[in-house]
């Protein structure tokens, strides 16, 4: 081996490396996204069991997490569709 095969080992060492380091750490967040998947999903089945209904709580999550003007926008839109349809 001569000096530029001894730093392109090194160098693909060290990248391998880094590229198991990405993929461990994606792999962990992909783990911790099952786990909060799974969270979610019981805090809806108590909300069931308690009477509530899970599709409207979480339409109810959804429009929390946009600002008032856009909820507006739709609902204004949402209207003037129905009414173009006669609900």
């Amino acid at each position: 081996m001569d000096e530029n095969d001894d730093i392109q080992q090194s160098q693909y060492r060290v990248t391998a490396g880094e590229l198991r380091a990405f993929v461990e750490r994606f792999e962990r967040l992909d783990a911790e996204k099952k786990d909060i998947a799974d969270q979610q999903k019981e805090v809806m089945a108590e909300a069931k069991s308690r009477g509530y209904d899970t599709k409207i709580l979480r339409k109810v999550v959804a429009l929390r997490k946009k600002d008032p003007a856009e909820i507006s926008e739709e609902e204004a839109v949402l209207d003037l569709y129905k009414e173009a349809l006669g609900m």
